[in-house]
């Protein structure tokens, strides 16, 4: 029953998105999908070999990003960032996170549900659902997904909850860029069952040093969030009403935090809060 639910989600966004050519004009929607309705690691390793490079490990040290410079264009100069901010990016693993979640009552069913009937199920998207889920902390591990030179194309970023090592996210975090934009965006893909959703993040330096990255409204080619699938032996992409920001900053006492917010058209629906703290 279950497969014919995953089922019919495919053919709802094949019906409401366009085709598209991951080959072609639309290449920069190209990204790693599962095989199966469970979403487990073997997408890292078919990601690694698709590119030509060496099975994917584990790092110590890897970052999503190997420099923030891949970011730079119009509008964006890494080097204005804080040493801190653009240490996470560039050393992802040699952090640890503190995480506190808050739910609108408006969104928080609907959340359930899907934290329920999808996430916990598949291993992925699974949005913590009440404060004492991330009570204890979330773990996270990343493995650089490299080409046949050896260069980092990506890097797989995943987080379990600390308390029961239940899996929360999975994606596959690089910079890209759309074409509605002039310059690099934060490109995170999360694998699903014969597609994923995509979101690509503009990157913005505050005056204070720290990273803004919004997906912001637009049309398709934009910025923001997208949901892609493969059914009937075509692909088909959507743009989602989904929107999120993310502002990481050094607080006044010198201790990096992260405000996540995500929204539905123009409501919150969910806000996280993290602390990050350098591993000594």
């Amino acid at each position: 029953m279950l497969h014919l639910l995953d089922l019919g989600t495919r053919k709802f966004w094949r019906l409401t998105g366009r085709p598209v050519d991951l080959a072609g004009a639309e290449h920069w929607l190209d990204a790693p999908m599962s095989g199966s309705s469970r979403v487990a690691a073997d997408w890292v390793d078919a990601e690694a070999a698709r590119h030509g490079g060496p099975p994917a490990v584990v790092e110590e040290g890897a970052g999503l990003l190997p420099s923030m410079s891949l970011l730079d264009g119009p509008g964006f100069d890494a080097s204005r960032l804080r040493p801190e901010v653009r240490d996470f990016y560039e050393h992802t693993s040699a952090w640890q996170m503190e995480v506190w979640t808050g739910w609108s009552p408006l969104f928080w069913p609907g959340g359930e549900v899907v934290s329920r009937v999808w996430g916990r199920r598949v291993e992925q998207l699974a949005l913590p659902m009440r404060p004492l889920d991330v009570a204890r902390g979330m773990d996270s591990r990343i493995t650089p997904i490299r080409d046949a030179t050896g260069a980092q194309v990506a890097a797989a970023w995943t987080r379990t909850l600390r308390a029961d090592g239940r899996p929360v996210f999975s994606g596959a975090y690089s910079a890209g860029a759309v074409p509605g934009s002039d310059g690099p965006s934060v490109h995170v893909a999360f694998p699903l069952e014969s597609g994923n959703v995509q979101v690509f993040l503009r990157p913005t330096v505050t005056d204070d040093g720290g990273l803004l990255l919004e997906s912001p409204s637009g049309r398709f080619g934009d910025d923001g969030a997208y949901v892609v699938v493969r059914d009937g032996g075509g692909t088909h992409a959507a743009r989602v009403p989904l929107h999120e920001t993310f502002h990481v900053f050094l607080d006044d006492h010198g201790v990096l935090r992260t405000d996540h917010e995500l929204r539905l058209w123009g409501a919150s629906a969910v806000r996280l809060h993290y602390r990050l703290d350098r591993a000594r």
